[in-house]
């Protein structure tokens, strides 16, 4: 079937390659202003708009020292890109994504585009119709010719930018460019003296924090006003983040895909999405592939299945593989209605394990623990009223109709979210579970209280720090320098290079320094995959006390500062934005906090309201031969 594409207002510019500009303080707002034909308007640069041919005919031939009036003025696609593609062939295919790999890659190395002076979203649009025409490889790679001769030749670099291998953690992967049989032999040279003439440490649509070095991109409009279905700001979407991630993504060697690959399966499902649902979903299973479990599509937790307003009013866990209920919200338990420990089997009338697989593409996750985690928060939500269940309870099978409960309001502001369940002990954030040990939960923990925990906990002959949760305050420094006797290396960062793009460099270890008062007594530190990004890097600050061990199970795999990335559509994700690894360069994305202990729950254990993971600590700090009545009796009273 022959390819359908309509260029809808378009058709009188079809052969031009030409270029608008937009100066920076435009394009740095979160959405782009409606355009405005006649009259003139003040633009935020204090120059006047122009009527949209003038400003399309005089960009045509600007070259890279556009007049400044044209600089100030585009606003060609604020309502669209005028763009609308029904169907793609082979051919399209492979042709756009070498477009959309050629169009990344000037976005980060040509120095017109790197100062800012290009709305470089909007050249996309200029150039994607003759891409779509091209009968072949080689008319595409000339149309990419000639729009990139259109920007005017790129002057030698003084100074150049040039890779420093010192501390080099990974290089960009830009071998492609030199490829004549992918390119040709005019566009491969081309790209290559772009390369080799790159500026030193000029981008404009991405900074580095100070000090962290995370990625920040903060001239990335999200062109919330922009109707879908809309072809071009689709392709948008997936041409923008897949390059970020290419060039900016510190664990890009770890995710597990091939990430050309990655781009030819998307470009047909995003572009062909039909509406802002179909678009949003296909935006989620794209950021499910780079497997960070920091990196689902925030804006749209309302979209990602299974949708509806609400839900059953329990909490659930897989353990051991199976749907189980871990805590019942509102009345005590009858046997109409769910209770703790309870498996549930069916949802609705389909198999859990089938609707899982049915949902996980969505779910973005470092690790099966972690996704399953979130699918697990998630599965019940749906239409208001009952839902028919399949449970197993100790060894009788039930068939239950639970009714669904509407999600809370502040839930419902903030896209139907659903906060994940901790597993830390209820009560105070500090408390002796006997006169030999201390325990504190992260999620309630203040830093300015780290030397009164440790006052309290002298003698002690261990502390049990929880990390089965979210830190409510930064610990690492305040309590971990309280852990160490001697400096102490405990993490070391990759950050990204501004000259370099795609390079990533490692930074100095960082170090925990003695303090007091020191803490003498064993710490274990205890984990699970509710432990994630923060709880995570705690953890790691943690265990490089002397003698400390992580006792738990696989941890979120998702560490390091996350960086915000704006979508089209008002949408936005994120993403790991520093690379976070050991000071001996063991990494812990995806692989997580591995523990030196691994105990995991089981289902026997919820049924009887039992803690294996902190009854594992308590032996491992009072002795293998501690009754364990002994050890239930310090913790189970805790409990309610």
């Amino acid at each position: 079937m022959a390819a359908k594409v309509a260029l809808h207002g378009m058709a009188s510019r079809s052969g031009s390659f030409f270029r608008c500009v937009a100066v920076a303080a435009m394009v740095a707002l979160p959405a782009v202003a409606i355009a405005q034909l006649s009259p003139p308007r003040p633009s935020p640069s204090g120059g006047h708009d122009i009527p949209q041919a003038a400003a399309a005919d005089g960009a045509e031939t600007a070259g890279r020292n556009p007049p400044k009036l044209a600089i100030a003025t585009d606003h060609r696609f604020d309502n669209g890109s005028g763009i609308a593609i029904h169907g793609l062939d082979g051919t399209q295919i492979e042709n756009l994504v070498t477009l959309g790999k050629v169009w990344g890659f000037l976005k980060y190395y040509d120095p017109t585009v790197t100062s800012g002076r290009l709305q470089w979203d909007y050249a996309l649009f200029r150039v994607l119709p003759a891409i779509l025409r091209a009968p072949d490889r080689a008319s595409a790679n000339a149309a990419l010719v000639k729009w990139i001769d259109a920007l005017g030749p790129v002057p030698r670099c003084s100074p150049c930018a040039h890779l420093d291998p010192h501390d080099l953690q990974s290089s960009p992967d830009l071998d492609w460019i030199a490829d004549a049989r992918l390119l040709g032999e005019t566009l491969s040279r081309k790209l290559q003296w772009i390369r080799d003439q790159r500026q030193v440490g000029t981008q404009f649509y991405v900074t580095l924090a100070p000090k962290v070095g995370y990625p920040v991109f903060g001239h990335e409009p999200s062109y919330d006003h922009i109707p879908f279905p809309d072809s071009g700001f689709q392709l948008l979407a997936l041409f923008r983040y897949w390059n970020i991630i290419e060039y900016w993504y510190p664990d890009r060697d770890v995710i597990g895909e091939d990430w050309d690959k990655v781009l030819a399966t998307f470009i047909p499902r995003l572009v062909l999405a039909r509406d802002s649902t179909g678009y949003q979903l296909q935006a989620m299973a794209l950021i499910a592939r780079v497997h960070d479990t920091h990196a689902s599509l925030r804006s749209s937790l309302d979209t990602r299945p299974p949708a509806g307003h609400c839900h059953l009013p329990v909490s659930l866990r897989f353990v051991q593989q199976q749907a189980v209920v871990t805590a019942v919200d509102g009345a005590p338990p009858n046997p109409s209605a769910l209770q703790t420990g309870d498996v549930i089997t069916k949802l609705g009338g389909r198999p859990i394990p089938a609707l899982v697989r049915e949902w996980a593409p969505y779910y973005a996750g470092s690790n099966e623990a972690a996704r399953l985690r979130d699918i697990a928060t998630y599965m019940t939500r749906g239409p208001c009223g009952e839902v028919g269940l399949a449970v197993r309870r100790d060894d009788h099978a039930l068939s239950l109709e639970v009714a669904r409960v509407p999600l809370p309001k502040d839930h419902l502001a903030m896209g139907d979210y659903l906060p994940i369940a901790f597993h830390d002990l209820p009560g105070p954030a500090f408390r002796l579970l006997s006169p030999e040990v201390a325990y504190l939960k992260l999620s309630s923990a203040s830093a300015r209280q780290a030397g009164d925990y440790v006052r309290q906990a002298a003698g002690t002959a261990g502390m049990i720090i929880d990390a089965r949760n979210y830190p409510s305050e930064f610990m690492v420094f305040a309590l971990g320098s309280l852990l160490v006797d001697r400096p102490t290396p405990f993490a070391r960062f990759t950050a990204g290079d501004l000259s370099n793009p795609g390079a990533f460099h490692w930074a100095p270890p960082l170090v925990l320094e003695p303090k007091a008062p020191h803490y003498r007594g064993k710490v274990v530190i205890l984990v699970d995959e509710v432990t994630q990004s923060q709880a995570e890097y705690t953890a790691m600050a943690f265990r490089a006390a002397p003698g400390a061990l992580v006792v738990g199970s696989t941890t979120a795999g998702a560490d390091g500062n996350a960086s915000r990335v704006e979508l089209p559509g008002g949408l936005f994700t994120i993403i790991s934005g520093v690379g976070v690894f050991y000071p001996d360069r063991r990494p812990t994305q995806r692989v997580g906090i591995v523990p030196d202990v691994v105990v995991e729950p089981t289902i026997a254990a919820i049924r009887a309201g039992r803690d294996p993971v902190l009854e594992e600590a308590l032996r491992l700090i009072l002795g293998p031969k501690t009754p364990i009545s002994r050890i239930e009796e310090m913790y189970r009273g805790q409990l309610h």
